[in-house]
């Protein structure tokens, strides 16, 4: 019977009134029910992150990577003047091959032939006041031991014998520098080489040190590449480096690359680095295009896609899948390299590991996480060697 049934009574209007009040406490038990429901707390479930991982295995690196650059002289001087003057002959042009002391310009030299003179004039004079003191020194001294002569007489001949031969030691010295003057009108090659640049010609008025021309040897030449900085790391140990003409592959030499730019060029952003060539071949001219393959070696490494990197504090790491408890950890790792299309991590990361490769942006440690890919789960893989 529910509360809605009337049983039949003796007395009518009393049991109609009994039945309704019942009908009330009904309904006040029935609200009350379902507010201690609403008191009570709703238990919630962990959130599941859907991931996508891969597992990861030991490659063998073996890179070779090719770089387009030129030839260039190991050594290359500026020369110029030791002194200002007005160039009357340069008897090289671009290209000449010069020997060790070939004149390649000269100045106007007559300035410093009329001081050559001047000094050779002074020179005389000082001779001559040498003699003439050191005479009357020897005079004055022979009168003093005869006693025809004061003390004050000879030693006032004396002082001018000395101040004499002092001049005499100005003007020898004078007389050197003006000689050494003349000679550096006369500009000669230091080394063997080549000219590759001009700074003045005949007629114009140089100062001292300014570029006249431009020399080269020719028994050192150098590759020269620029890097991306991705690459700086992979050339840190001197690797060997095989040189052979754009043009004519044939024409070939090897060196080890010893210097590497300390910054990157402000434009292109890149490291430039030398490769000494000691078996430079004579068909290897400068400014000459060549390319350059570097002999990184091989090492093991794990190669991830770009999108499983992650930064902690600064430093690379990976978030790593625990397949017992199916929950993330953040793994610092230490890249060898980054390509524009992957990672490869050095160290860090243990074969077959289950590493995030997509879905790490809401990923915190001790997530749960669901694979997308259910065959993500098996610890399937194989070594092999990424090129």
């Amino acid at each position: 019977m529910t509360c809605d049934d009337q049983p039949a009574s003796p007395i009518p209007l009393l049991g109609k009134i009994q039945w309704r009040g019942v009908r009330k406490i009904c309904w006040v038990l029935f609200a009350v029910g379902l507010l201690a429901g609403c008191d009570q707390p709703v238990k919630t479930q962990a959130e599941v992150r859907p991931v996508r991982t891969q597992a990861v295995w030991t490659e063998i690196l073996s890179d070779s990577p090719t770089q387009v650059g030129e030839i260039r002289p190991h050594f290359e001087s500026d020369l110029g003047f030791k002194i200002a003057g007005k160039v009357i002959s340069r008897v090289t042009q671009l290209g000449t091959v010069v020997k060790r002391g070939d004149v390649v310009a000269r100045l106007d030299e007559q300035d410093k032939r009329n001081e050559l003179l001047a000094a050779k004039a002074d020179l005389a004079s000082a001779q001559a006041s040498v003699a003439k003191t050191s005479a009357e020194e020897r005079r004055q001294g022979k009168l003093r031991q005869d006693g025809w002569a004061t003390e004050a007489a000879y030693e006032s001949a004396l002082q001018a014998a000395d101040s004499a031969k002092a001049s005499l030691h100005a003007a020898e010295a004078k007389l050197k520098l003006a000689s050494d003057q003349l000679d550096y009108a006369w500009l000669r090659a230091p080394e063997d080489g080549v000219v590759t640049a001009l700074g003045a010609e005949v007629g114009q008025v140089v100062a001292a040190g300014q570029l006249v021309v431009r020399l080269a040897r020719l028994d050192r030449k150098d590759a020269v590449f620029s890097i991306a900085e991705n690459m700086v790391a992979t050339v840190q140990n001197k690797p060997a480096v095989e040189v052979w003409l754009l043009d004519t592959p044939a024409v070939r030499a090897s060196g080890t690359m010893v210097e590497i730019s300390p910054s990157a060029d402000p434009t292109t952003r890149t490291y430039t680095v030398k490769v000494p060539l000691s078996d430079a071949p004579a068909a290897m001219r400068f400014g000459m295009t060549v390319m350059g393959r570097i002999h990184t070696g091989s090492r093991p490494v794990v190669s991830l896609p770009g999108s499983a990197l992650f930064q902690q504090d600064g430093q690379p790491a990976v978030w790593v899948v625990d397949r017992s408890s199916m929950t993330v950890s953040l793994v610092k790792v230490t890249l060898f390299r980054v390509d524009p299309d992957r990672i490869l991590v050095a160290d860090g990361l243990t074969d077959g590991a289950l590493v995030v490769t997509a879905g790490i942006q809401k990923l915190r440690p001790g997530q749960k996480v669901r694979l997308l890919d259910k065959t993500e789960k098996q610890d399937v893989g194989a070594k092999g060697s990424a090129s």
